[in-house]
């Protein structure tokens, strides 16, 4: 199976993946994934084996090397003598990269101007991207052909963090003397549009800690990590600031949270996969396309990020706090 998306893209590829293993359970599942989203695939146990590419080099890098790594990437999936190629993200290097395959059958997403349909098997072409449908709901439309049908599978992504990242988050946790319910914050995101401000941000957590007596630890990934003097000055003097977790520790560290607030980006749809719940922000521009298929989670939105209040996302952290509470006393 191709699966070249970002971060969030693979983590609601999930389903996909979780419906093509049990359609075919004694097949053996290898996923070509970016560099990035590899652990993903291993942590979602739903495939055997996977062949990890750079994606950006492959698309944006000097065109020598760009066309050295496709070299060795096609040389490498012929070794393996597929029989079926499934591409999930379909662009056209992704199909090219199916038909040179050499595999007999390929189904190929079919993406509006974006995909070289002609490329896959006749018999499995699936039907026309349907970009008002849910992206994992696009993804298990792509495998209508394989007799898959989308309202039959469960829709939630899932990840299971691993005993070893477990552990070291206790001991992270003991280091740090955290006890009782923890919230998580993530500032970041891709671009500067789609963040909610840092001073918006310490100000929540600030709501929180004084009304809800929770502890507030806010996760920096490499993007942000230049953030952490600033958090340092502007949220409460007992924050606690995680910058350098590995992915796995990430995971491992949100399944041990009561709430992960966040922007729209990747980690978000970590925590929600880890099945924390979440608070989402997002503009009203953003579609809500992307948002994770998980019933503890708020998406609080506004025409821009930076019109939504401090108030507006305590009520609905809040709120979440209250159900997890509730659900724990009858668990």
């Amino acid at each position: 199976m191709i699966d070249f998306g970002q971060l969030g893209d693979v983590v609601l590829s999930l389903p996909a993946l979780r419906a093509i293993r049990q359609k075919f359970p004694n097949a053996r599942i290898t996923v070509a994934v970016g560099k990035s989203c590899a652990t993903v695939i291993d942590l979602a146990n739903l495939a055997d084996d996977k062949i990890i590419v750079d994606r950006v080099a492959l698309r944006d890098g000097a065109k020598i090397k760009s066309i050295f790594q496709i070299t060795r990437l096609i040389g490498e999936v012929r070794r393996r003598n597929f029989d079926f190629v499934i591409d999930l993200h379909s662009l056209p290097e992704t199909n090219l990269l199916a038909f040179l395959s050499g595999a007999g059958k390929r189904l190929l997403s079919q993406r509006e101007s974006r995909s070289l349909d002609f490329l896959g098997s006749r018999s499995l072409r699936p039907p026309r991207e349907n970009k008002t449908l849910h992206a994992t709901d696009r993804y298990l439309s792509a495998l209508k052909p394989l007799g898959i049908k989308a309202d039959k599978v469960d829709k939630v992504s899932k990840l299971t963090a691993r005993p070893a990242d477990l552990e070291f988050v206790e001991k992270l946790w003991t280091k740090n003397k955290i006890e009782g319910l923890v919230v998580g914050l993530f500032p970041g995101a891709g671009h500067p549009s789609r963040r909610w401000s840092l001073e918006n941000f310490a100000s929540l957590a600030d709501f929180l800690t004084r009304n809800e007596a929770v502890k507030i630890a806010v996760f920096l990934g490499p993007e942000e990590r230049e953030l952490s003097n600033r958090v340092k000055q502007v949220f409460p003097p007992n924050t606690i600031i995680f910058d350098n977790l590995s992915l796995t520790q990430l995971i491992a560290a949100q399944a041990n949270l009561s709430l992960f607030v966040s922007n729209d980006t990747g980690p978000m749809h970590l925590a929600a996969a880890a099945g924390t719940a979440v608070v989402l922000l997002m503009d009203e521009a953003a579609p809500q396309t992307y948002v994770p298929l998980i019933p503890n989670i708020k998406v609080v939105r506004h025409g821009r990020i930076d019109e939504i209040t401090v108030e507006t996302v305590y009520e609905a952290a809040s709120e979440l706090l209250r159900a997890g509470r509730v659900s724990h006393l009858f668990s």
